[in-house]
C-alpha cells in the first residue's frame, strides 16, 4: 500500500541496514505501508508526486500484488501530469518539473497466493507455508 507515501511527513525517512535490521522478520505494515484508499484517487496519487518531489525521491520499488502493482503503473503513466498540475497550482516550479521528470520504479511481486506467472515462487509464500505448517504442528502437538 501508498498510505505513507501519500501521508508524507515523518513517514518518509532515509532508511540504512541499522534501521531495518530489527523489522526484517516482522510481517505486516510496520514501514507504514498500509493500503491506501486516496491512492486510488488522482488526488491521492498527487499529494505521494508532491511528497516523494519534496524529499527528492526519484527511485521507487513496490513489492506486493495485483493491487500495489497496478497501482505503480498508474503512478507511472501518471508522473508527468502528477508534476505539471503541481506546478500549475503553484507547489513545485519548472525547475523541479525538470529535475524529477522521471520517477524509476522496480516492482517486485509480494504475494503468498503465488499466482504470478512468470516466477516459481513469489515474495511471502516461503514464509506463509512455513508458518502454516508450525501453526499445523502445534495443533497436533495439543491435540494428542
Amino acid at each position: 500500500g501508498y498510505q505513507g507515501m501519500v501521508d508524507g511527513g515523518d513517514n518518509i525517512v532515509e532508511v540504512s541496514w541499522e534501521s531495518v535490521s530489527s523489522i526484517l522478520q516482522v510481517g505486516g505494515t510496520v514501514i507504514g505501508s498500509a493500503r491506501c484508499k486516496s491512492f486510488r484517487t488522482r488526488e491521492g496519487r498527487l499529494q505521494a508526486a508532491y511528497n516523494l518531489v519534496q524529499r527528492g525521491i526519484t527511485n521507487l520499488c513496490v513489492i506486493g500484488g495485483d493491487g500495489s502493482l497496478t497501482g505503480a503503473n498508474l503512478f507511472r503513466e501518471e508522473w508527468s501530469g502528477l508534476l505539471e498540475e503541481l506546478a500549475q497550482k503553484g507547489k513545485i516550479d519548472e525547475e523541479a518539473v525538470k529535475k524529477y521528470a522521471y520517477l524509476n520504479i522496480v516492482g517486485m511481486v509480494g504475494s503468498i497466493d503465488n499466482d504470478f506467472c512468470g516466477t516459481d515462487m513469489t515474495i511471502g509464500t516461503d514464509s506463509a507455508l512455513h508458518r502454516i505448517i508450525e501453526v499445523v504442528d502445534a495443533i497436533m502437538t495439543t491435540a494428542q
